[in-house]
């Protein structure tokens, strides 16, 4: 058992890629400041973006995860995620890449609050009796 109990931590190759990548970019951006480089700033800047970019990826290609607790079998970091090409449910890098889960379409607004129509004509409403 972990220190952290019995739970996923979700620890997943584009996790830690993109980690260490970030850190990466920080390190460069510290050094920028106290050296008054805006080249170093800009570079740092790049390698955060790149970063985010490598972690999406990652997760694109079935070495991130889903939202929310996975099965135990699938907790070690070397278990590729096989539904990452079908796209996650509720996944903002899923969506932004144009994958959608089976059963959600791209007009999908099962989770979208219904819109009033501007023709609907208003629902009387019973006065309070007197």
């Amino acid at each position: 058992m972990s220190a952290h109990g019995h739970v996923d931590l979700g620890h997943t190759v584009a996790g830690w890629t993109g980690t260490a990548i970030a850190l990466t970019g920080l390190g460069v951006l510290g050094v920028a400041v106290p050296a008054v480089s805006v080249t170093l700033a800009v570079v740092g800047g790049g390698i955060l973006v790149l970063a985010g970019l490598t972690t999406w990826g990652l997760h694109l290609a079935g070495w991130g995860k889903p939202s929310g607790p996975r099965p135990e079998g699938e907790w070690s970091w070397r278990v590729r995620d096989h539904a990452a090409r079908q796209g996650h449910p509720d996944c903002l890098g899923c969506r932004l890449a144009g994958r959608r889960p089976a059963g959600v379409g791209a007009g999908s607004r099962e989770h979208a609050v219904p819109e009033q129509s501007a023709t609907a004509e208003p629902v009387a409403t019973p006065s309070p009796a007197a």
